[in-house]
């Protein structure tokens, strides 16, 4: 058989050389249903329309001129030139009759697909143009999808508008931009059985993160009903994490759950001309999770098969873009396309820019950040796209969500901000390729931001995205990490937002050195533990209102608590596996556990919470033992259903060496038994840990200085006391020598010794003097990691002299 000239070619019949014959999806379908089926990975069945076909219609019906004569003053700058030249191609391939042998064809295709799945048999028909899915160049939705096909006659007709969507006008403003000639490319289209993900659900998967490229985590993204309202950004969907290395061993490393909100789903349309339409979701339905636990394993293992099938094809990394579906009627879960991703395997994760905002403004809206970019302009609210010819270069697009028809304004907006979609959504895929920040999600960013006001799009502080009002001033950093030297001492980071941690991870570092409980449980869980262990206690009515509505789906309210924290300690170990991640069991004070949603009822009054019942001594109370239960149990989750063993946990604020001693044996009790393959630190923050370092270091495996709390106890002053605030001061003599005294110590003993307080992060002086004082390890906030790693290189230097 010549594949050139064929004009029907089945899943069966292709492979990913076949680009140039059937274009970038279809090559890749077939690759994947011959591949990869006897993997496991199940995929449709289908036929390719070749693009052979395509050309076929151009010349036997005559228009290939008519085309070239129609596109001869093309000028995609000029919207409304663009439009009305975009308007008659299609029309004049839509108007075109179909020749008689590729109808045939067709037909017997179609003929042949019913004997597999039953008469009249539902398909999807999907554009692919063959020079789509390249590395450097996505097409991503440049072309149509039609949804439950049905009959002879629908499909033909699908098939035509299929071929005049290569002439959309986002098509031939994309490919002029890309350089691509409009003659070179032909049209192919994948026909494939339907999944019925109408009664179940669908969505997007990455094998990368799509937000910092970090490549250890499939990123996995879902709704109700078919998968156009994911693609399209119709619906805030939801997300999941699974980490490959750990999965690859047979752990079950779902690091990250997020619920959306779902409003609506498409499904099949009974009546009227449109094979489908959207509805309400249920609002019970909206908190359920679209799929299971073992469904996002099964989807993280696909994910991770096509990855590795596609980089040993291509002989480099290729991180792919997936969609997939679940069945409604068989509960199958299926891949339905599958594609390179365009955007961080192009990147150089060498140079460093980091986006800093200088100023301050009201905030207008939040929603989920795009990128890692700022973004300052006039707003322009557009609801409509027939109102696209208003938008002007430099402007931020404000609208409800974008669709391909929006792309040529998109490249020329400082930013974008959508009332609907998530990071999988189309506004986000194209501001990543385009490189602009984009904030998705936001509900009611067209009726908050003012049209025509100057704003600030800011998605530079993580996974919340932010705008303010006004311009407001930023700067960009950049570095080239290849050209940094290497300290000997250890530089390690202080991470307390697990969604912050991928970006991170890409820092030059030794570790974690400071990973903190108390951010996870005040933004993921805001609950009291003894609130969700005690719930039906709880007196407070609206903490339990607001406990049931965090919950939702947790009959036994505890595991809430275990799973979320789980969540995010294993983001944090996930992100810089296998390195060393220093957990620090929770250190929130009387007060602080008090603001905790139900907190109230379980918390004492204390004159001073700062020195009070916090920290070592709150683990084997009576009246907390239960709640740090939870707290175990969570890390017994990271550490043998995830396999993240990377976690060495450290103990805050551990007064005497017999209060070590119990806490240590309460968490043997929880099932975490320190030995050889759990370490256990303790804080050294206060006085009696330097004085009694060689007894402490006999329970512990090391220390790790806080100099907050050493200061603070060191010259007997409360930190958050601004009436004292001008004599704290952590480069005092008096806490420098108590350092100095336990460094020398721990050295001795060749024990683990670092330092995660504050200090060197602020000043460069006391890092300095760390050094000197032959500490083991330093660990910096994120901000100053390469800032301060230079002061210490050129510190070490002088030192060897």
């Amino acid at each position: 058989m010549d594949k050139q000239s064929a004009l029907i070619l089945w899943f069966d019949q292709l492979n990913i050389q076949d680009v140039p014959i059937v274009g970038g999806k279809n090559a890749s379908l077939g690759e994947m249903y011959s591949q990869l089926i006897p993997k496991g990975v199940k995929i449709p069945n289908g036929f390719a329309v070749t693009a052979a076909a395509y050309h076929i219609l151009l010349d036997e019906a005559g228009i290939r001129d008519n085309i070239k004569t129609i596109l001869s003053d093309l000028d995609t700058k000029n919207l409304k030139n663009l439009q009305e030249r975009g308007h008659k191609v299609r029309q004049t391939i839509l108007n075109a009759k179909i020749p008689q042998v590729l109808q045939d064809s067709i037909f017997e295709a179609y003929q042949n697909l019913e004997k597999e799945y039953g008469q009249n048999v539902d398909v999807a028909v999907r554009s692919s143009a063959t020079a789509e899915d390249l590395p450097d160049a996505s097409f991503a939705g440049q072309q149509e999808t039609y949804l439950n096909i049905r009959g002879e006659a629908q499909l033909l007709e699908a098939c035509k508008k299929c071929f005049a969507s290569l002439f959309t006008d986002r098509a031939i403003s994309y490919r002029v931009d890309k350089g691509f000639d409009h003659f070179s490319i032909g049209l192919s289209i994948g026909v494939q059985k339907m999944v019925r993900s109408d009664k179940a659900s669908s969505g997007v998967m990455f094998s990368i993160d799509t937000e910092s490229g970090f490549t250890n985590a499939v990123f996995i993204t879902g709704s109700w009903g078919l998968g156009e309202n994911v693609v399209q950004g119709a619906v805030n969907p939801d997300e999941f994490y699974v980490f490959k290395p750990t999965l690859k061993k047979g752990f079950k490393p779902i690091i990250s759950k997020k619920v959306g909100t779902k409003e609506i789903k498409m499904i099949y349309n009974k009546d009227g001309n449109k094979p489908t339409k959207n509805v309400p979701v249920e609002i019970n339905e909206r908190k359920k999770y679209v799929v299971t636990d073992d469904e996002i394993l099964t989807l993280a293992k696909w994910s991770v098969i096509i990855e590795d099938h596609y980089t040993q094809k291509r002989g480099q990394y290729t991180p792919m873009d997936m969609e997939w579906a679940k069945d409604g009627q068989t509960n199958d879960l299926f891949i339905v396309q599958a594609r390179p991703e365009t955007v961080h395997s192009q990147q150089n994760h060498n140079i460093l820019k980091k986006y800093v905002l200088k100023g301050r403004g009201r905030t207008l809206i939040c929603g989920q950040s795009v990128g890692e970019r700022i973004g300052v302009g006039e707003a322009n609210v557009i609801k409509d796209v027939h109102d696209i010819h208003q938008f002007k270069k430099g402007q931020v697009l404000v609208t409800e969500m974008t669709d391909p028809d929006w792309e040529p304004i998109m490249k020329i907006a400082s930013a974008i901000v959508t009332n609907k979609g998530g990071r999988t959504c189309h506004a986000a895929i194209i501001s990543r390729e385009l490189g602009i920040p984009c904030v998705v999600g936001t509900q009611e960013a067209t009726t908050t931001i003012k049209n025509g006001s100057d704003i600030t799009v800011d998605c530079s502080q993580g996974s919340e995205g932010y705008v303010y009002a006004g311009e407001l001033k930023f700067e960009i950093e950049e570095h080239n990490l290849s050209h940094m030297p290497k300290p000997k001492t250890k530089i390690m980071i202080n991470v307390g937002d697990p969604a912050k941690a991928f970006e991170d991870s890409f820092l030059p570092n030794e570790g974690v050195g400071l990973a903190r409980e108390e951010f996870i449980i005040n933004s993921y869980i805001k609950a009291h533990p003894k609130a969700l262990l005690q719930f039906n206690k709880l007196t407070d009515e609206k903490a339990k209102k607001e406990i049931e509505e965090l919950t939702f789906g947790y009959h036994d309210k505890r595991y809430f608590y275990v799973d979320k924290l789980a969540e995010g300690i294993a983001q944090i170990a996930a992100a810089f596996y296998p390195k060393k991640v220093i957990l620090r069991l929770s250190d929130f004070k009387t007060d602080e556990y008090a603001n905790l949603i139900g907190g109230a009822q379980f918390e004492p009054e204390e004159s001073n919470p700062m020195i009070g019942w916090r920290g070592a001594s709150r683990y084997y109370d009576d009246k907390y033992v239960e709640a740090f239960g939870l707290e175990c149990q969570a890390i017994k989750k990271v550490r043998e259903v995830m396999g993240l063993t990377n976690i060495v946990l450290m103990v805050p604020f551990c007064r005497t060496v017999e209060e070590g001693k119990k806490v240590l044996q309460t968490m043997e009790h929880f099932g975490l038994k320190k030995g050889k393959d759990l370490e256990v630190y303790a804080m050294c923050e206060i006085p009696s840990n330097v004085i009694l370092a060689d007894e402490f270091l006999e329970v512990f495996d090391g220390l790790s200085i806080g100099s907050n709390d050493l200061t603070q106890l060191t010259l007997g002053l409360d930190r958050n006391s601004e009436l004292v605030s001008k004599i704290y001061d952590e480069r005092n003599d008096a806490v420098k020598k108590l350092i100095r005294q336990v460094i020398d110590v721990a050295n001795k003993k060749k024990k683990y010794i670092g330092f995660c307080g504050q200090a060197p992060s602020d000043f460069e002086e006391f890092a300095e003097f760390l050094v000197e004082a032959g500490i083991q390890s330093i660990s910096l906030n994120p901000d100053t990691v390469i800032k301060t790693s230079q002061v210490i290189y050129k510190k070490e230097q002088e030192l060897k002299k």
